[in-house]
């Protein structure tokens, strides 16, 4: 963890303890209130709490040009970065962070290569190209069930495993023990606050983004991503029912359950991350981490094409192109689920522990009040 990025995030901090202008804009704020010095771990619980919204630097009377120089977005956006680097299993992998866009590159390039190179092998190259129709189109003729299983199964244990120990990283680093986690009161106000993503509304006016106008737009868009995720994910669990429990295998008929779900779900997702990744080419770069960039570009990009191909296979599953789409869809999901520790996705979970811990200081200082 680097001291200048630590001593910056508490320097600004401790100037905006003295003023407390934007107590009204986030959870932060009131956070910091509640401290007359802030220790590593603060900062660090802090900088995850913050989501980003800069209304804060668009209000601040010592904002650049002011000698006094207070970005707080831009302190908390670095910060955070290295909190992601320092919550990382294995801590090897770190670097991905800094470089992740180049790691969702070759990743997702390497996964669907090797899918169609290993279906190639055992099938070979046409099997990709001919149309199914009929009782046997399933999707199973391109890629066997058992290896699509099997892989996402070793995969989806490994990446929980790497999430849940970067939690519990992260959890430690902020001063927590593992038994103030449960905290039942607490945990219901995160998920409410995770609900409505509370903390993108810039305290009722919206977050001052791309420019210093209030919009809900940012907080529309991650609604449409978090909710169209949840529906694919509500989707993907409903089709292995049937499958499993029905014998049916996929592909499904347009108005099934698994079909609606997923299409819903992935055009929400298309629409979020295309608006998201308008509003990161059109934003004010003043209050950003640009060495976060490319990270949250690469995230968005990759949740996109996962969608984007997933309603491109419904679309053409009747057609030549089926196999070949099959191939690079998949490659493309398990390129997403490799990344998950070692990307953006990984903010969830920091966010919403910082979410709980706050939740609960809260409900302290309520009851000390009292």
């Amino acid at each position: 963890m680097s001291a200048n990025c630590l001593n910056e995030a508490r320097r600004v901090m401790t100037i905006c303890n003295s003023c407390r202008y934007c107590e009204g804009f986030c959870a932060v704020f009131p956070a910091m209130e509640l401290r007359r010095t802030f220790t590593d771990q603060d900062l660090k619980y802090f900088a995850n709490l913050c989501h980003n919204c800069r209304d804060c630097y668009y209000a601040c009377q010592y904002a650049p040009p002011h000698t006094f120089d207070l970005n707080v977005p831009k302190s908390l956006a670095k910060l955070r970065l290295e909190t992601y680097e320092e919550s990382t299993w294995p801590a090897a992998l770190s670097g991905l962070f800094r470089n992740n866009g180049r790691a969702v590159l070759l990743t997702t390039s390497f996964c669907v290569l090797a899918l169609l190179l290993i279906t190639a092998a055992f099938n070979g190259f046409s099997l990709p190209f001919e149309t199914y129709t009929g009782e046997d189109n399933t999707f199973y003729q391109v890629l066997p069930y058992k290896a699509i299983v099997s892989s996402f199964m070793v995969i989806g244990l490994v990446v929980f495993f790497c999430l849940m120990k970067g939690f519990l990283k992260f959890w430690q680093a902020t001063g927590e023990s593992l038994k103030d986690f449960f905290n039942l009161r607490a945990n219901i106000t995160a998920v409410w606050d995770v609900l409505r993503l509370k903390y993108l509304d810039g305290g009722g006016y919206g977050c001052n983004y791309p420019d210093d106008k209030f919009s809900m737009i940012r907080r529309n868009f991650h609604h449409g991503v978090f909710y169209g995720f949840m529906l694919c994910f509500t989707s993907t669990a409903v089709a292995a029912f049937y499958d499993h429990f029905l014998s049916s295998p996929a592909p499904y008929p347009f108005f099934s359950l698994p079909v609606l779900l997923g299409t819903t779900g992935g055009i929400s997702i298309v629409i979020g991350c295309g608006g998201l990744l308008f509003l990161k080419e059109k934003m004010d770069s003043a209050p950003a981490d640009i060495q976060g960039l490319s990270m949250d570009v690469g995230f968005i990009l990759l949740l996109f094409l996962t969608s984007f191909s997933g309603l491109l296979l419904l679309l053409l599953r009747a057609t030549p192109f089926m196999g070949i789409l099959l191939i690079i869809h998949v490659g493309i999901v398990a390129a997403f689920f490799i990344l998950m520790p070692y990307g953006k996705f990984i903010h969830g979970f920091l966010r919403y522990a910082a979410l709980v811990k706050n939740a609960r200081e809260q409900l302290v200082n309520k009851t000390d009040k009292k």
